[in-house]
């Protein structure tokens, strides 16, 4: 079973990233931290306001990683498997933990060609949060 914590490991060395600030300003903008969020207009739910399609991705990851932990669509609603799946796909399309990338990415997708010229306001809505804004 794979377990992700909200530190993980960097693929280069023993460093490790924590995501926690970065997952919490992206909570604030998504749902206030409400886990029972859900927009019907992109079938987004939860915390960090998932959507299917991300779920489908994490276990393609986890497929490939060889685990056999999967996730389901139900558990967006989950505040920890939210956070899991936040950081699996982190480490596999940003393991150089860049905040701008992760950001977003996490608003635009992650197969967004010139991802740095979208999602400008959702990353300065983010930002705000990031930096200790209310």
């Amino acid at each position: 079973m794979l377990m992700l914590p909200i530190s993980v490991n960097a693929q280069q060395g023993n460093d490790s990233y924590d995501w926690t600030k970065v997952i919490d300003a992206i909570v604030k903008v998504e749902s206030k931290g409400n886990p029972k969020a859900y927009n019907p207009n992109g079938n987004c739910a939860g915390i960090l306001q998932i959507v299917p399609i991300l779920v489908k991705e994490c276990n393609q990851i986890l497929k490939e990683k060889k685990s056999t932990k999967r996730y389901t669509v139900s558990d967006r609603y989950d505040v920890q498997k939210s956070k899991e799946m936040f950081i699996l796909l982190q480490e596999h399309f940003n393991p150089e933990h860049s905040v701008e990338k992760a950001i977003k990415c996490w608003n635009c997708g992650f197969y967004t060609k010139n991802w740095k010229n979208k999602s400008v306001g959702y990353y300065k809505k983010v930002m705000k949060y990031y930096n200790g804004g209310n």
